[in-house]
């Protein structure tokens, strides 16, 4: 019969570089998820991930390189669900779907003051999110300034996330899908600019 000291052994050495990364960054983002990034602790991830105090700070050195890597592993993320979506309104529908399938992710990723600016893989992740992002401002018929369209497009879409997520707007979304939702925010404020969903 196998005791629980056994077992955790067992655990403990079935970790292995990529798997005890995945393994913390996971218990990370369940904690993030129910107590927001405050609620973080290297300490309190190794006990959940079931490994020693130390093995967390060997992968992500500290708290900011832990979040650093929550934050570069979202906007990759986001930046795959951004990717094959034709038109501007259903990049900000896949923006909010984003939003809404990881938001520990997302909870973390806006907040540059817990955040290693200069790390490469953050660097190069927010990158590709953005080059996804530029692209369905491009394709928009008739803008004078493209930039400041993409700003009010991301207000928009990031702004109805948030709100979402904090539960501010759940008596107006009712029990209406918030992707279709925010369908109709977008066609309301920007009819004249955006293209007809896919699929119409």
């Amino acid at each position: 019969m196998t005791s629980d000291r056994d077992a955790k052994s067992t655990s403990r050495s079935s970790y292995h570089h990529g798997d005890l990364r995945q393994a913390v960054l996971a218990a990370a983002l369940d904690v993030i998820a129910a107590e927001g990034p405050g609620g973080l602790s290297l300490r309190d991830l190794a006990r959940r991930a079931g490994v020693s105090h130390a093995a967390p700070a060997h992968h992500f050195k500290d708290r900011p390189g832990l979040l650093t890597a929550i934050a570069a592993e979202g906007y990759g993320l986001l930046a795959d669900t951004l990717e094959d979506a034709s038109a501007l309104r259903e990049r900000g529908v896949r923006y909010v779907r984003f939003a809404v399938t990881h938001p520990a992710h997302f909870q973390v990723m806006f907040r540059p003051e817990l955040l290693r600016a200069d790390d490469p893989d953050l660097l190069a992740a927010k990158e590709r999110a953005s080059a996804a992002l530029r692209t369905g401002v491009a394709d928009l018929p008739d803008v004078p300034d493209a930039r400041q369209a993409g700003i009010a497009a991301w207000s928009l879409a990031h702004g109805f996330a948030t709100l979402l997520l904090t539960h501010n707007v759940t008596a107006a979304v009712g029990d209406r899908d918030p992707e279709e939702y925010f369908r109709s925010l977008a066609g309301l404020l920007f009819a004249s600019q955006l293209p007809s969903p896919e699929g119409e």
